[in-house]
């Protein structure tokens, strides 16, 4: 189990890229429509459950999404998502410790410290020596507590079970939680995840919250790649809270109180902001039996609130140089409407069409031709529920510079935006679009990953089901429309990273 994956920028970037092919991958339900016997109910508490029946394999994949990411996070609790996923593997009342009501007594003399720790450290007085003492008097709380924790225990339960893939994500949208498991293991998942639900305990908080900030030291402070890419959504971002960072910045992490943290928890990852995806060799009526029993009581919540920020239209191209010890690189990104617009479809395509494999424009021209660049990509970030961006991330082949790379790919996207893509490009594309869904898709965990994600992202994962068709409509006139409309200069936002010797 790696619970430090959202932490991490590659995994971060990764996660919205794969995101995005996903969404690229979704015409093959047209060529497979048995796929679509997706079976949905909601629970009166406002849980939604889908279910997908498939019995070639004697076991299912679960994935619970919860609708609540770093988007909706304000100004005194940024990091709280990213820090909640952690904090929802250390286990409840039952699981995760040896004995709860000596350990409950133990987490609120600790929670009484460090409030008192924090204050301290606020205090336009410093005390030095008050600090010193309340830090030992911690640590020594701590000790004790750690006494009475069963370490990783749910994960060892799946484990002996024969669980695979136990893992967690939390993005700007959504957190889900995910597992693969024997089919007869159902009832097992739905009495743990139904306990996660309700009676979480936020134990060991104030060490994982140091963790995570060790996590924002590896990830973003010290990794070319996280620094360019917190710069980039900063930068390209002024008013709309994807500007943030899922980790949350410094000041962010080391402000979150247990207090804030607990009422996150409680008001919103309930059932009315939950979605629930089984897939696999299970009976539809056995799942939904299972989920009413173990779910339909638990109180619902409050539904997330909706974000009211919308980013102005770009005026200008914007910059940014981070300087660090390591090779040249750029990322060029720009705004873009998100799905289920038609435009965004239309980006889908392009991203495929300029940089997906060793046909694609950009790879031929600036990898293999001129030899200008050793790695291109395109991906659609930093979410999909709101207006993103489409992002080329380049590195330079020595010697050339990051300049030359970048001028090569203005010339490659003025070709988009001057000419028409050829019937039978669009139509090769298309085609390599679907093998890749299928693949993806017809795994378990693919599947359940995208029924939950484009239920909570576009409103109903019927936009899985009908992406197909809304591709296929999609034309060369499009293409080069949408390249006009959104790649130009003056929505453009350029991070260059410069090498500087340390």
């Amino acid at each position: 189990m790696n619970i430090e994956i959202t932490a991490n920028k590659y995994w971060h970037v990764l996660v919205f890229t794969l995101l995005i092919c996903c969404v690229l991958l979704q015409p093959v339900f047209a060529a497979t429509p048995p796929t679509l016997q997706v079976k949905q109910f909601k629970l009166e508490n406002g849980l939604t459950l889908l279910v997908k029946e498939r019995h070639d394999s004697p076991t299912f994949s679960a994935y619970m999404t919860i609708g609540v990411g770093s988007v909706n996070e304000v100004g005194d609790n940024r990091g709280i998502a990213h820090l909640l996923e952690h904090m929802r593997f250390k286990g409840t009342k039952t699981v995760g410790t040896r004995d709860y009501a000596a350990e409950k007594k133990l987490i609120e003399q600790i929670d009484v410290i460090a409030e008192q720790l924090r204050r301290a450290r606020i205090d336009c007085c410093v005390d030095n020596e008050k600090i010193d003492k309340l830090r030992q008097q911690m640590i020594k709380l701590q000790q004790q507590e750690r006494k009475l924790v069963v370490k990783d225990e749910i994960s060892s339960i799946y484990a002996r079970h024969g669980g695979v893939g136990f893992n967690a994500f939390t993005g700007k949208d959504l957190t889900s939680y995910k597992i693969s498991l024997p089919s007869n293991k159902l009832e097992l998942w739905m009495a743990l995840e139904a306990d996660r639900m309700q009676n979480a305990v936020l134990r060991e908080f104030y060490t994982e919250r140091d963790v995570v900030m060790e996590e924002r030291r590896r990830s973003y402070e010290s990794k070319p790649s996280g620094m360019m890419y917190e710069a980039l959504l900063a930068t390209a971002f002024r008013v709309h809270p994807y500007r943030h960072p899922v980790i949350g910045w410094t000041s962010d992490i080391n402000n979150l109180t247990k207090k804030k943290t607990a009422d996150f928890l409680h008001r919103y990852y309930a059932p009315i902001n939950t979605v629930i995806a089984i897939v696999g060799d299970v009976e539809t009526d056995k799942v939904k039996q299972l989920v009413s029993n173990y779910f339909g009581k638990i109180y619902a919540g409050e539904k997330i609130p909706p974000v009211t920020a919308v980013e102005p239209k770009q005026q200008g191209e914007r910059r940014c140089e981070v300087r660090y010890d390591a090779r040249p690189q750029v990322l060029v990104a720009y705004h873009k409407p998100t799905l289920p617009t038609r435009d965004d479809y239309a980006f889908d395509l392009i991203s495929y069409m300029l940089t997906e494999g060793a046909t694609s424009r950009l790879y031929k021209s600036l990898v293999l031709e001129q030899q200008l660049a050793t790695a291109v990509s395109s991906y659609s970030a930093p979410g999909g529920h709101y207006d993103n961006l489409y992002v080329f991330s380049l590195i330079p082949r020595y010697p050339h510079s990051a300049a030359e790379v970048e001028r090569a790919l203005y010339v490659q996207l003025a070709e988009l935006t001057k000419h028409l893509v050829t019937a039978a490009e669009l139509e090769n594309i298309c085609k390599r679009l679907r093998v890749d869904r299928l693949h993806y898709l017809r795994t378990n965990d693919g599947l359940a990953n995208m029924l939950t994600r484009f239920q909570v992202i576009a409103g109903g994962w019927e936009y899985l089901r009908d992406y197909d068709q809304q591709v296929a409509k999609i034309t060369p006139k499009d293409i080069q429309q949408v390249a006009q409309r959104w790649l130009n200069a003056d929505n453009r936002t350029v991070i260059t990273l410069v090498q500087e010797k340390n």
